[in-house]
């Protein structure tokens, strides 16, 4: 495939650490720093946002739809180490650029779709659980770092 064959050309992979903190930072944005939330986001004390909002004049959707962005937001915070500690992995073990850019940018998509998923989908019980498939597909990425390091270093 020639159009994928920048996956091999250079290594990205330690760029899309970067990227992957600003895909755990974004919700927040969403949630705390612009539109409805903004009014009741304290950076003095950001860990009574939660309660702020619960006790605001906002109907309950929209604070719903808040508190999913914060819920989003720290579990990319959650991650975020798992995936960093990935990429030193297999840029340590020496894994081919193929490798590392392809699992590394499967992971910086899958947090977007997560992030979009859990923020605009998650109110809907039917499709709240297509997070958790994705979730998975990021998580495995980065595990797949794991192991392909662990088997070259065998």
């Amino acid at each position: 495939m020639a159009s994928l064959s920048f996956l091999a050309d250079k290594n990205i992979s330690y760029f899309t650490i970067p990227v992957a903190l600003f895909t755990a930072l974004w919700p927040r944005s969403f949630s705390a720093f612009q539109g409805p939330g903004q009014k009741h986001f304290d950076p003095a004390n950001p860990r009574t946002f939660a309660a702020r909002l619960e006790k605001s004049d906002l109907d309950k959707e929209t604070v719903a739809r808040i508190l999913r962005a914060e819920a989003a937001s720290s579990n990319g915070f959650e991650g975020l180490p798992i995936f960093a500690a990935a990429i030193v992995a297999g840029n340590s073990a020496g894994l081919s650029n193929k490798a590392l850019n392809s699992l590394s940018i499967t992971y910086i998509l899958s947090r977007i779709v997560y992030n979009w998923v859990y923020i605009f989908l998650g109110g809907n019980r039917k499709l709240a659980g297509i997070r958790t498939p994705v979730w998975f597909v990021g998580m495995g990425s980065a595990l797949a770092l794991f192991v392909k390091a662990g088997l070259a270093k065998f």
